[in-house]
């Protein structure tokens, strides 16, 4: 078993932009990526980008439905779900916060333009990229979470905190949950 990385974006501080306490959006326990079923060890342990890992998964480009978003004078924060294309289904709900100086004009705008998922934009305009895995998390849902994702009881979930470096450079913070298999 590997063991847990605990290592910034924090958890609380993502969490926090949204929310007043983490216990809002629900409980969550780092794990280790062998403690992962094994869908979930597909869809979040790695370091690739969810939106393209998402589409692959399900068989459908992804939808972003923007919820609420978070603006100071150097980041840009929002709460998303991404919904399949094909049938309207919620298959992730997340929280990105991305520093905006290290974004180009173009890119910047079209992230600001909430249209988009972050993924296909940076892929898009050939940001060059890299995606690093943080940390792995179960997580027993909040309502509001349960609610979110669509569930129909509460169910265990797991996601993920990881960093996007663009052109070398740390610029997008991430909390990625991904619908229950």
């Amino acid at each position: 078993m590997t063991p847990p990385r605990h290592t910034t974006p924090e958890l609380d501080a993502l969490v926090k932009l949204f929310y007043t306490d983490t216990h809002d959006l629900g409980e969550f326990d780092e794990v280790a990526v062998d403690e992962l079923p094994a869908v979930e060890r597909t869809l979040l342990g790695h370091d690739q980008h969810m939106t393209l890992t998402v589409e692959a998964h399900h068989g459908s480009p992804v939808d972003l439905k923007v919820l609420d978003t978070h603006v100071t004078t150097t980041h840009y924060a929002r709460k998303i779900l991404l919904v399949r294309s094909s049938d309207g289904l919620t298959v992730q709900f997340g929280i990105a916060r991305l520093h905006l100086d290290f974004l180009e004009v173009d890119v910047r705008s079209q992230v600001e333009s909430q249209q988009v998922p972050l993924g296909r934009i940076l892929v898009q305009h050939n940001v060059l990229r890299t995606v690093r895995l943080l940390s792995l998390w179960r997580i027993r849902p909040s309502a509001e979470l349960i609610e979110r994702l669509d569930l129909e009881a509460p169910k265990i979930c797991y996601g993920r905190t990881a960093l996007i470096y663009c052109n070398t450079v740390p610029g997008v913070e991430l909390l990625e949950i991904v619908r229950p298999a």
